[in-house]
């Protein structure tokens, strides 16, 4: 690009715009900026108000240089004489601007290099901010993306018009991400950065899962059931409280789905190696976390309502089904229903242990890790 040919740039103005898929209006703007730019290095000073008017017709461009009128002119960039001033607007007067034509025939190679160098900006700021755009909409939703690259980190997923950052911490414990291949995300939140737009992806939280069930319980629609609460530990348990607000209606039974089929399709896209426990909820503590600590059967429950503690008691042989490995399953009843649980043996014997509800690690710990992980690698 040796020359700055406008007739060439005015050709391109459609074509850019069809493949960035900008409007076309946008693009021809971004060139007129391109040009004035151009114009300063060549024929004036960064200091100038420049604008430009591109024939789309011709190709030929129109510089217009703001000047302000002053008695006496110190630059004369930016200024100009009462005297000259009355030659281009007889009324003029001081503190006025008025604009100086010129129709330049062509540009250096400096000023060529200048004005591509702001085209490619303004052109990657203009497909920054009609991704965020279209992207903000879809916060909240399940998009398919393509797996682009696999690193310790994060899983970095192609989505069409931009990458999504796929964190640790929200993927499926155990999943295989393989290069090339489809998955469905859901789209957390998008973030403005210096690198364009982020967009941060989950598979394992609880949205997730919500939204699976949605795609597959046409009666969550309509109201007639709901999900009251989730808890999920991805990859390996998930337990989730349903409710009923017609009578008659049997929730577990209608996000199960005959033959288990509903359930299935979830746990088809999250993986067979993830159970799901579907609990039917209650308004009564005692009965919601009897049915959040299913399967294990249940003897008392003493409830602390202030500290919002419970002390479940449960056969000895049932101890180990209410706990679950690693705590897993007294765990995930605690974050579903609320309360923690101390669950004991009611037999007096001493095994017992303990899950509070804890907070989920904040994506945006994970997420400023990985982009600087990501920036170290660029």
């Amino acid at each position: 690009m040796d020359e700055l040919n406008t007739k060439q740039l005015v050709m391109a103005i459609t074509h850019i715009a069809e493949e960035k898929n900008l409007p076309e209006d946008m693009v021809h703007d971004i060139i007129e900026q391109a040009i004035a730019a151009a114009w300063r290095r060549d024929y004036g000073n960064k200091e100038q108000e420049v604008r430009v008017q591109l024939n789309s017709n011709t190709g030929a461009a129109t510089v217009y240089v703001s000047k302000t009128v002053v008695d006496d002119v110190i630059d004369d960039d930016i200024e100009i004489s009462v005297e000259d001033a009355k030659k281009l607007k007889s009324d003029a007067k001081v503190d006025d601007v008025v604009e100086i034509m010129h129709t330049p025939k062509t540009f250096g190679r400096v000023a060529a290099q200048t004005a591509k160098q702001v085209i490619l900006q303004k052109l990657r700021e203009a497909e920054r901010e009609v991704v965020m755009t279209e992207y903000e909409d879809k916060i909240g939703t399940v998009i398919v993306g393509t797996v682009q690259r696999v690193e310790p980190r994060f899983v970095r997923v192609e989505l069409g018009k931009a990458n999504g950052i796929l964190p640790q911490s929200e993927q499926i414990q155990g999943e295989y991400y393989a290069i090339g291949s489809r998955i469905k995300v859901f789209l957390k939140d998008v973030e403005r950065g210096n690198r364009g737009p982020q967009l941060i992806l989950s598979r394992g939280n609880t949205e997730f899962i919500e939204y699976l069930f949605r795609q597959e319980v046409p009666e969550m629609e309509n109201g007639a059931v709901e999900i009251k609460a989730i808890a999920r530990q991805a990859g390996q348990r998930t337990k989730i409280a349903v409710h009923s607000t017609v009578p008659g209606v049997d929730p577990v039974g209608t996000f199960v789905g005959g033959h288990g089929t509903r359930v299935q399709a979830v746990m088809n896209e999250i993986g067979d190696q993830e159970k799901i426990d579907i609990i039917t909820y209650s308004d009564d503590a005692k009965t919601f976390i009897a049915n959040a600590l299913s399967p294990a059967e249940i003897s008392t429950i003493e409830i602390n309502e202030a500290d919002k503690k419970a002390t479940v008691k449960v056969p000895e042989d049932q101890l180990s089904i209410a706990i679950g490995r690693g705590g897993q399953n007294v765990r995930l009843a605690s974050q579903l229903t609320g309360y923690e649980l101390d669950i004991e043996a009611a037999n007096g014997a001493e095994k017992t242990t303990q899950a509070t509800p804890k907070k989920r690690k904040n994506i945006e710990d994970s997420l400023l890790n990985a982009i600087e992980e990501t920036a170290k690698e660029d």
